[in-house]
């Protein structure tokens, strides 16, 4: 039988839409699509509960608490499977996310500007188009981060795109890892795309599956609950003086992130902030 979504659509001020995509994600949303000044956002049915509807009506009350538009309603809908990709592909534009780095989907060329780093990513399923503040920060942390040569882990890849964005900043090798099957996919043909494929190891899995070794960066854009406890690890697998770029926070994670990193043996360098998101550039001590 096939799968049914809940489908929440929310009329709102084009100035708000990203911040709610990136908010509304870290509440279980799989899927997002812009109509006109409307954007659609797509939650597995069996998800769906009277707690989710008020989390999401306290995400609208956060942005709209700083912007000049009316606090929208929502309109909520059931409806079969949805082809997540032809969804994706109306919205998904080029987009600079750093100095040199600019992010486009195949079926969207971007002709560059002299110094240019394009990616070439096609999200697919997975997290990680740029379109996200998380992901832009991170990648700023990563231009100014990586150095030749450099063997890079990248936990809870999605798309790979800071994989393969640290490849082609001139990294030697990179590692990546996520749980998720359709990662596991996309980020192989991403890392194809971008011809960095003999350089890139996939691996389906959690920081456990990672072989033994150290790496001179390494790499999370995911939520503070995932990487507290798994923060002293991070720090064990960094070579001496190495860097671990953290993303997926929001400004109240980093005093919990910060005392984490500082028992675990690693001290905050700099930060990036875009809204109320945060990442974090650490260091082993």
């Amino acid at each position: 039988m096939p799968a049914t979504y809940k489908e929440v659509a929310i009329q709102s001020g084009e100035e708000v839409l990203e911040r709610l995509v990136a908010l509304l994600s870290q509440l279980g949303f799989e899927g997002f699509w812009e109509d006109g000044d409307t954007l659609k956002c797509y939650v597995n049915d069996q998800r769906w509960s009277p707690t989710l509807r008020t989390e999401i009506e306290e995400v609208l009350q956060l942005v709209h608490s700083t912007s000049r538009s009316p606090l929208p309603a929502l309109t909520v809908t059931t409806i079969e499977n949805v082809d997540w990709n032809a969804q994706w592909e109306k919205t998904i534009r080029p987009i600079r996310v750093g100095r040199r780095i600019v992010i486009a989907p195949s079926w969207h060329p971007h002709t560059p500007e002299p110094g240019d780093l394009v990616l070439t990513i096609d999200p697919k399923m997975s997290f990680g188009t740029g379109y996200h503040e998380s992901t832009r920060l991170i990648l700023r942390l990563l231009e100014n981060t990586v150095k030749p040569g450099d063997r890079v882990l990248d936990i809870g890849m999605g798309t790979g795109v800071l994989a393969i964005a640290a490849l082609m900043l001139g990294a030697r090798t990179a590692v990546g890892v996520d749980v998720d099957e359709w990662s596991e996919m996309n980020a192989r043909e991403n890392a194809q795309v971008n011809g960095v494929a003999d350089r890139l190891t996939i691996l389906r899995g959690t920081l456990a599956n990672v072989p033994p070794g150290q790496f001179d960066l390494v790499v999370a854009n995911i939520q503070r609950t995932v990487l507290v406890p798994i923060m002293h690890t991070m720090v064990q697998r960094l070579c001496p003086s190495a860097h671990l770029l953290l993303s997926g926070l929001l400004l109240d994670d980093e005093e919990e992130i910060s005392r984490s990193a500082t028992a675990a043996g690693a001290c905050i360098l700099s930060r990036e902030v875009e809204n109320e998101w945060v990442a974090l550039s650490l260091q082993s001590m």
